[in-house]
């Protein structure tokens, strides 16, 4: 399978398994899932060819390890990054390390000041154990800037943090006093 194959199909079920299940008529559960048999049947309604292998391969192969399948393989979702309200994953909260890292653009610095990381549309922040990926993430947007996070002052003042499948670190919020630009 084509590597544009693979980026295009992982993009399409970002966009349906995260936030707009409702754009190809697929409904997800509380957790996220989405039976398989269901979405390639939706996704064909919206002009899309999928098959278990495409799944399977997009799964098996994508970097960021965004997707997984159920036990019983009967099943799909994203593994964190959620928009939609009707999701709300059960994350079993963990023990970071001291100090993890968020990428942005300097452009959003000033509101961060303000108002710490908030994780907008989504249900998280998202942070990162290592500083290439968060400067990774923060290109996205434009110049970046990393931003280093005090995990260990959050803790002791309550904050809660869980881990997703793919490593990604996900917290409510990052209020500006535990940041510091780096």
């Amino acid at each position: 399978m084509s590597k544009k194959l693979l980026d295009d199909t992982s993009k399409f079920l970002s966009y349906v398994l995260r936030h707009e299940p409702q754009a190809i008529g697929l409904s997800l559960d509380s957790e996220g899932w989405a039976g398989i048999a269901e979405l390639i049947e939706a996704a064909s309604r919206d002009g899309r060819s999928l098959s278990r292998e495409l799944l399977e391969q997009v799964v098996h192969t994508n970097e960021k390890k965004r997707f997984s399948f159920s036990e019983d393989g009967q099943h799909i979702r994203a593994v964190q990054g959620h928009s939609n309200q009707g999701v709300q994953l059960q994350l079993d909260e963990r023990q970071p390390p001291a100090v993890l890292y968020h990428g942005t653009a300097t452009r959003f610095i000033e509101s961060i000041n303000q108002k710490g990381l908030i994780p907008g549309s989504r249900h998280h922040v998202h942070l990162s154990e290592q500083l290439e990926t968060a400067r990774e993430v923060g290109q996205r947007y434009g110049k970046v800037v990393i931003l280093k996070i005090n995990t260990s002052k959050m803790l002791a003042q309550g904050f809660k943090f869980y881990q997703a499948q793919n490593g990604v670190w996900l917290t409510e919020q990052v209020p500006a006093q535990f940041l510091e630009a780096i």
